[in-house]
């Protein structure tokens, strides 16, 4: 017979994970799962289905449940109001009019765009105004300009292209995600620059990581670890790191912790290098960064007392970046919540608004979470309740 707990024990099967991990990554017990999928307890409410839905990589609730086809997308992801337009612009085929800019004048107008990523409380807002100009002066220079000039202007269009995915991240338009990652690492290709194809193998195993393809995502690690190899200088240090990184979340996410920590210690290894106050200007790595993702696996693998100790330990007002201290604290609740400490989750939450509204707005994980404390009784189900309200959340 089709169930409810039949289809949990296939999509769980199918994404390597155990019951333990599986309970684990949503706060409870491996016995609680064997109950569900044994059909000894009802199908949890919503809340938890979309917990549910998320670990186990499921865009549609009607898969699991059975029911009329509710997708992840309508209710955890939150659609900013310049998508259409960004979306328009990077669909767009044809070149504008007019001559190329210099090389030069490119990246600083990159930079700039990377500096409001980072810095601005509204990020997304910051960018979609400067992203549909960007990349059609971005596109025309990587097409008309020459030799060295041109292979440095395609640098820049692989940079303008992650920042397309960023923005584009957890909201209703997932092929946005896939185009950009493809299109970065075409013109990084396109560039010949190792560090370039470091930076475009981050942000592509990032995609293949939350499509359920971690082989995928590891393999263009390896590749860019390979391409990037004798390269020298604190920068391309940096790449070789985060793809050191990018590879420790990977094995984290299939449940290898050997490989996962393994790779995470060189990671940490490249970062102390650096030095303790280095983080890399736009890459956003360097030792902070790397404990904040010690967090990140201590989750995924499913071991909330090593996630919530590591997160004590993370010195978030040191993270250059109000999206990645904002991120880095959606993280810290996440551990807190699998400990069912919902009184450090709201604190924690309130406290990556305060970071940014956009980032956490449109993270899947902070709107699930808020969703399920909204329903709690006393302070905690009333700060739940604003802080659904700041996150634009009809509950």
């Amino acid at each position: 017979m089709d169930t409810f707990g039949s289809r949990l024990r296939t999509f769980r099967e199918r994404s390597g994970k155990t019951r333990a991990v599986l309970g684990g990554l949503v706060g409870r017990s491996a016995e609680w799962v064997k109950a569900l999928e044994s059909g000894r307890l009802l199908t949890p409410r919503l809340p938890m289905l979309l917990r549910l839905a998320e670990v186990l990589d499921i865009d549609d609730l009607s898969v699991l449940t059975g029911d009329q086809s509710l997708p992840i997308a309508s209710v955890t992801r939150a659609g900013h109001p310049a998508i259409d337009g960004v979306a328009a612009a990077m669909y767009r085929t044809t070149l504008p009019a007019g001559d190329p800019l210099a090389a030069a004048a490119l990246r600083a107008r990159v930079d700039q765009a990377w500096t409001a990523w980072h810095h601005a409380s509204a990020e997304r807002t910051a960018v979609a105004a400067l992203l549909p100009r960007l990349l059609a002066d971005a596109r025309l220079a990587a097409r008309l300009l020459d030799g060295a000039e041109r292979r440095q202007a395609a640098t820049e269009l692989a940079r303008v292209y992650h920042l397309v995915q960023l923005y584009a991240a957890h909201q209703p338009q997932p092929q946005l995600v896939w185009l950009a990652a493809d299109r970065a690492m075409l013109a990084a290709q396109d560039a010949d620059d190792p560090g370039a194809i470091a930076a475009a193998a981050w942000y592509y195993a990032h995609v293949y990581r939350s499509d359920g393809q971690p082989d995928a995502a590891e393999q263009v690690l390896v590749d860019a670890l390979d391409a990037l190899e004798g390269s020298g200088g604190d920068d391309q240090l940096a790449r070789w790191g985060q793809l050191q990184l990018g590879l420790a979340l990977g094995h984290a996410r299939a449940g290898r912790a050997g490989h996962a920590w393994r790779y995470w210690d060189s990671a940490d290894s490249v970062a102390r290098r650096l030095g303790i106050g280095y983080v890399h200007p736009w890459l956003m790595f360097g030792s902070v960064v790397v404990d904040a993702f010690g967090v990140t696996i201590g989750i995924d693998l499913a071991r909330p007392g090593e996630a919530v100790r590591r997160a004590m330990g993370v010195d978030y007002s040191a993270l250059p970046s109000r999206t990645r201290r904002a991120g880095g604290l959606i993280d810290a609740a996440r551990a807190h919540l699998m400990r069912r400490d919902e009184v450090a989750v709201v604190h924690l939450l309130s406290r990556a608004l305060r970071e940014s509204v956009e980032t956490v707005r449109h993270q899947p994980h902070a709107r699930g979470m808020a969703m399920e404390l909204v329903g709690r009784t006393g302070v905690v189900g009333e700060d739940a309740r604003e802080l659904a309200l700041a996150m634009g959340i009809d509950w």
